[in-house]
């Protein structure tokens, strides 16, 4: 996927992909949310999110449910780049199975998910 956005000359890099991936779909979304969710300091996504707000790609409001932080939302901006990445993901997909049939498909998605969720564990390291 990285490879396809650089080919596509998107000028963001992969955590500002992300970090937008989150403001579009993460409800309620704030720095806070992000940063839990994916496990990072909460100054580095606010770097992030100012990079991200200076490129016209997201806007905040107040929040009413915690006045010391600010709701996330994706601009007109930020909302049409969301949609060349999902058809970017899309291209990536396609090329990735290609040769797989759709059994095989969901097989992997099956297995990747269960090591993903084995990481998420306190599993001592012998499980």
């Amino acid at each position: 996927m990285v490879q396809t956005i650089r080919d596509a000359n998107l000028p963001l890099p992969g955590t500002h992909v992300r970090i937008l991936k989150a403001v579009c779909y993460v409800q309620a979304c704030t720095a806070r949310r992000i940063a839990q969710r994916m496990r990072r300091d909460k100054a580095q996504i606010t770097r992030v999110l100012n990079d991200l707000l200076e490129a016209g790609l997201i806007s905040k409001a107040c929040n009413p449910a915690d006045k010391r932080s600010h709701l996330l939302h994706p601009t007109p901006a930020g909302e049409a780049m969301m949609q060349r990445i999902q058809e970017l993901e899309q291209q990536t997909l396609t090329r990735m199975t290609c040769d797989l049939t759709q059994a095989e498909v969901e097989h992997f998605i099956r297995i990747a998910w269960h090591m993903t969720q084995n990481l998420e564990g306190d599993l001592p390291p012998d499980s």
